[in-house]
């Protein structure tokens, strides 16, 4: 079986056969328990029982295999250490290892539950050809404790079957030779197959396709052409590529965390110049400093403008070192420092006015940034206007380094004093009240055991009932009044529910205060 002539690109398939294990063990070597070398398992309920939902390589010498039911591993194997499985751990913990897989190629895609798939067209003579890569990757998830079986083909169905589905691992075994369950079908289908005289699938690539689509679905004749390489899916990368990327690798590590952020001062140098070039800029910076041991730490900041000034895009950065919780431990140093800019915007030559409006609005912009930099992009925020005639929705809060969307608050008229006041409560505090007349506006009203005497009142403006919500308080209609007391406080006060209409005896609220 070979694959298409014309298709040059190459996948490198990586599997990780017992990955929760792994990840338990690897945390059992900072803690105390049992030891990571003995027998034992990960346990879920299925169907009422407790079965066996992953084992270590220990366990599964000694006869422990997914699906057996706890009561009959506990039968055979008394000692079996068993713990609850975890798949969303186990999701993190794959999206930790693509992430040192990053430093190989950007084209990162993950096969989950337990695999990951990098496209390395272009990017294996950087460490001395495809073998190189492979074996310095599949070096470093050994030093992490982790056992994983890797394969290189054209296609990436091919190399997920080649790395899944291998006769004992062995490598030069040809596409031909790989049991029917490569294809990924279901059990029935399987044994339908193997029924049907097909062991391998090279049987399969001797018949006629439409015979296969015929019998077992289009699933399984167009599964086995992607495999075999007449078809290439490329992989969808977990992360898209970005517009600029820029890495500094050392022949020896930085053990310093200092000489890391000078690296990375380097890089945005460096793209500062290419983003000039390209009168682009750029709203979003990560960098990713990459250990020797595997791990990565990435340091990620956003800016409400584009930018392309190096001395902003630092500054923003020495804001994120010194806001993190946890500081970043070098380790025994890193050996690779990559920069991305996930995206340019266009960033035209600024013309400042002579009453310096322009540069007002980029130092507040500088300003939000900070600011969301240090304490979180979700702790700083702005207002919008939203088109609605319900007070509290009529605007919504956003993080301030998001570009503003579209609208504008309306204009008070002139010489008017304005409509709504400058505080909200939320929800609008209840209050007692005495009106001239049941649906006319209150001559005085107590408000947190203060009686207030109201001397002047305009009103009611009247907003309308929401109509999908009759059958709550949301249904009520409401009359607003602007009233002021005694002492020149001004505040803004309604009637919920229409009087013989909507209610018998109205509830009063106050709203919102004005300045």
């Amino acid at each position: 079986m070979t694959s298409t002539a014309s298709n040059k690109r190459r996948y490198l398939a990586l599997f990780f056969p017992f990955l929760p294990a792994d990840r338990l063990a690897r945390a059992a070597r900072r803690r105390s328990g049992f030891p990571p070398d003995a027998p034992f398992a990960l346990v879920e309920k299925r169907k009422g029982a407790i079965c066996l939902a992953a084992v270590n390589r220990a366990a599964l010498a000694l006869g422990m295999v997914p699906g057996l039911s706890l009561a009959d591993a506990r039968a055979r194997l008394p000692d079996l250490g068993v713990t609850d499985h975890d798949p969303q751990a186990d999701a993190r913990f794959l999206e930790r290892i693509a992430d040192g897989c990053d430093r190989y190629t950007p084209m990162v895609a993950l096969d989950p539950p337990d695999g990951l798939l990098l496209d390395i067209s272009g990017c294996a003579h950087l460490l001395g050809g495809e073998t190189a890569l492979r074996d310095d990757l599949v070096t470093r998830l050994g030093r992490l404790g982790l056992e994983v079986l890797s394969a290189l083909a054209d296609t990436p169905d091919a190399a997920h079957a080649l790395a899944r589905y291998r006769p004992g691992g062995v490598a030069g075994v040809t596409l031909g030779a790989l049991p029917v369950e490569a294809l990924g079908l279901d059990g029935e289908d399987i044994v339908g197959l193997r029924r049907a005289g097909f062991r391998r699938l090279g049987d399969l690539e001797a018949r006629p396709a439409r015979l296969l689509a015929a019998r077992f679905g289009e699933g399984a004749s167009d599964r086995l052409r992607r495999i075999v390489g007449e078809r290439d899916i490329r992989i969808t990368p977990r992360r898209p590529e970005p517009a600029l990327m820029l890495e500094r690798r050392f022949a020896e590590p930085i053990g310093r965390t200092e000489g890391a952020l000078a690296a990375i001062g380097e890089l945005v140098g460096q793209a500062a110049v290419r983003m000039e070039e390209a009168h682009r800029g750029g709203r979003r910076f990560e960098a990713q400093l990459f250990r020797t041991d595997g791990l990565v730490r990435a340091l990620r900041i956003e800016t409400g403008l584009p930018v392309r000034d190096a001395r902003v895009v630092m500054r923003l950065f020495d804001e994120r070192l010194a806001a993190l919780a946890d500081p970043v431990d070098p380790g025994f140093g890193f050996d690779l420092v990559r920069l991305s800019v996930p995206m340019f915007e266009p960033l035209a030559p600024l013309q400042l006015p002579l009453e310096g409006g322009a540069l007002a609005e980029g130092e507040l912009a500088q300003l939000l940034d900070r600011l969301s930099t240090r304490l979180g992009r979700h702790r700083v925020r702005r207002l919008a206007p939203r088109d609605s005639h319900v007070p509290e929705q009529a605007a919504f809060a956003f993080p301030a380094i998001e570009g503003g969307p579209a609208g504008r608050w309306p204009a008070p008229e002139a010489g008017e004093p304005p409509l709504r006041p400058t505080h909200l409560f939320d929800p609008p505090q209840p209050i007692e009240v005495m009106a001239g007349v049941p649906d006319g506006p209150p001559s005085r009203f107590r408000w947190r055991r203060e009686l207030h005497e109201v001397t002047l009142a305009e009103g009611p403006e009247r907003i309308g009932a929401l109509w999908w919500r009759r059958a709550d308080n949301a249904g009520l209609s409401r009359d607003y009044f602007r009233v002021e007391d005694g002492k020149g406080r001004r505040f803004w006060l309604f009637r919920l529910g229409l009087y013989g209409r909507e209610a018998e005896q109205p509830a009063w609220y106050i709203h919102g205060l004005f300045a």
